[in-house]
């Protein structure tokens, strides 16, 4: 199948892209660089350099590779950066998805896979998250990606598109950007390989569900073949507070570092996880990678990095 994948230079959909590729799917990637890097993307995809928001580039694109389906990564993630600039966070968020979606109408793409956020799109509900709550996100990040859903559902209803968003926990793995706000098996992974003291925000105790990239990637690959339409939960359902993520990070580099804590990040919420179940429902996926093995891969990429 051909495959456009926005975002394919980034962190998660490169992943995505190597997989897609091996499992003989022609992929072109698109991406601004912003975030992505060169070195991920997989030689034997087809690259463009553009932005989402360039609403002419994108049609050029779409007319010359005349994808099947695309798998849409490309967008805003930083939740803090959404509430300082909300603009900024819908003008790539849900901008450039109309951008994909309005060419997609006039070149016949047939599906969407959307990367969507789950720990960002419930609020503060009792943890795990399931795909049955209503959706109440709390940042102009959550909102937009919330939103891209539902314009998903309009060009499903109106066109016949066919969509699955992807409700992502907290991806985490090799290739991870550590310079954003988000990441911190990342951040702290990084700081360490340069000999630096990572800083926890706040006491610590704030948890969160860490699914590996290489789950994620998989649950894209299976998302392909299904006829499922809407959003589906791609997590763990288990949660994992700072202090231990820092702990293990620290163990595997083989250090041992007291922990320093900074001030705490201002309506952070306090606890994410998500519910699998309908995700192995619909396509029988559920997480492999344990966070113990997946610190390890983490780190061994980092020792292995020139930073």
């Amino acid at each position: 199948m051909k495959i456009l994948i926005t975002g394919g230079a980034g962190f998660i959909a490169s992943h995505v892209a190597d997989l897609l590729i091996t499992n003989g799917h022609e992929v072109a990637i698109l991406d601004n660089l912003s975030t992505g890097k060169k070195e991920f993307i997989n030689p034997n995809a087809q690259f463009y350099q553009a932005d989402i928001t360039d609403k002419n580039r994108i049609e050029e694109i779409m007319a010359e590779f005349q994808p099947e389906l695309i798998n849409h990564h490309a967008a805003h993630i930083q939740v803090g950066h959404s509430v300082e600039d909300p603009q900024f966070d819908a003008q790539n968020n849900i901008i450039g998805l109309l951008n994909l979606m309005q060419s997609a109408v006039k070149y016949g793409v047939s599906k969407v896979i959307m990367a969507s956020t789950g720990g960002a799109m419930y609020g503060n509900k009792q943890t795990p998250f399931s795909e049955s709550m209503k959706e109440e996100p709390l940042s102009p990040y959550g909102v937009s990606k919330r939103a891209g859903e539902l314009y998903l559902n309009y060009y499903h209803e109106q066109y016949g598109i066919n969509y699955i968003a992807l409700r992502y926990a907290n991806v985490y793995g090799p290739r991870q950007n550590p310079h954003g706000e988000s990441g911190v098996v990342a951040i702290f992974s990084e700081m360490l390989a340069q000999n630096q003291q990572p800083v926890i925000n706040g006491d610590g105790t704030h948890t969160r569900d860490y699914v590996y990239v290489k789950d994620v990637a998989q649950a894209n690959l299976m998302a392909i073949d299904s006829d499922f339409i809407g959003a589906i939960n791609i997590g763990t359902a288990t949660e994992i507070s700072t202090n231990e993520v820092f702990d293990k990070v620290v163990k595997e580099f083989g250090l041992k570092i007291a922990k320093k804590y900074g001030p705490a990040r201002p309506g952070e919420q306090v606890t994410s996880s998500l519910d699998y179940s309908l995700a192995k429902k619909i396509l029988n996926w559920e997480p492999t990678i344990n966070f113990d093995i997946g610190v390890k891969q983490v780190v061994q990429w980092y020792q292995n990095k020139k930073v």
